[in-house]
């Protein structure tokens, strides 16, 4: 009779053939050796840390400063705190002053942006989705002609500007400001670079096959997939269109008119001129309170950076 214990083994024993019977080996795991590893450079490290520290140190200096009054600026170390809190009162006192023009010049900043940028991004979107996915002729053209005007910096297209927009009547308007922002070279350039790897054009076929026309197929099929680069177009030309300065120094004479950047500006040559009043205070809490939307929307659209392409959406 054989026994219970010798029939288990002779059931767990592994066979020559490998059938179902055999029992399973398991994998160990491979050892890291420490070849694999990643070295550590000191010297990016240093570097890092050096360009870590001239970003951030300006912006702890704005915070800081921001918490003092007038006199406190001139009486304190720029990065250590003063006696008198008065970050409340700086910002209430910004937001008053001059019977509240800050309020006005934020306003315009908002509608810049809003039509400026926001225009130069669907703009960008078009003409990059349109020369990445359709061939015409002159396109070679066009790319030369996109190419060209990256490399021509804005400032030396103001005064021409200026003299267009003069003859037409629209200087010291916001017009003046709002549609040489919808013109973005390197949005039009990074977005046509985008579209033609993040739209398969499998994917745009099949959906021509579906019936669908080109609107929809944009719309619908082609702008899902470009949503990353859309993101990063709008950051880029929403900080050009917030931070810019020379534009709208060349263009407007109305303070009414001024964005951010112009109007922080006159308030800080006021302890220039004549009779003029020195609110130091309030052009660096102006400015702290200017950076708060630009660190906002950073870090609200931050996760569409990290979105991938059409990985996966076409079989090979």
């Amino acid at each position: 009779m054989t026994s219970p214990v010798a029939t288990a083994s002779d059931r767990s024993a592994p066979t020559s053939s490998g059938t179902s019977g055999s029992a399973p080996r398991l994998r160990t795991p491979r050892r890291r050796h420490s070849a694999d590893r990643p070295r550590r450079s000191v010297l990016l490290t240093v570097l890092t840390s050096l360009v870590l520290l001239y970003s951030l140190v300006p912006l702890v200096w704005l915070a800081i400063s921001a918490t003092k009054t007038q006199e406190g600026l001139s009486r304190s170390a720029g990065l250590w705190l003063d006696g008198d809190f008065a970050l409340w009162d700086n910002i209430t006192e910004t937001f008053t002053y001059d019977d509240g023009v800050f309020t006005r010049w934020l306003l315009n900043t908002l509608l810049y942006v809003g039509l400026g940028a926001g225009g130069a991004t669907f703009l960008a979107v078009l003409g990059g989705y349109a020369l990445a996915k359709f061939d015409f002729p002159g396109r070679r053209s066009v790319f030369a002609v996109v190419i060209g005007a990256v490399a021509v910096p804005g400032t030396a297209l103001a005064v021409p500007t200026f003299l267009m927009f003069s003859k037409m009547g629209l200087t010291n308007t916001p017009w003046a400001v709002i549609v040489p922002s919808l013109i973005s070279p390197f949005g039009l350039y990074l977005m046509w670079v985008f579209a033609t790897e993040a739209i398969p054009t499998e994917l745009m076929e099949a959906a021509r096959i579906d019936g669908a026309g080109e609107l929809r197929t944009f719309f619908r099929v082609a702008l899902p997939l470009l949503a990353p680069g859309v993101v990063t177009v709008l950051l880029f030309t929403m900080v050009a269109t917030w931070n810019n300065y020379f534009l709208p120094l060349v263009m407007l004479k109305d303070p009414d008119w001024y964005p951010l950047t112009l109007g922080l500006n006159s308030w800080n040559q006021q302890a220039a001129t004549a009779g003029g009043e020195a609110v130091f205070n309030l052009v660096v809490t102006g400015s702290l309170i200017t950076i708060l939307p630009l660190i906002a929307a950073f870090l609200l659209l931050q996760k569409y950076w990290q979105s991938g392409l059409a990985a996966g959406s076409v079989k090979e």
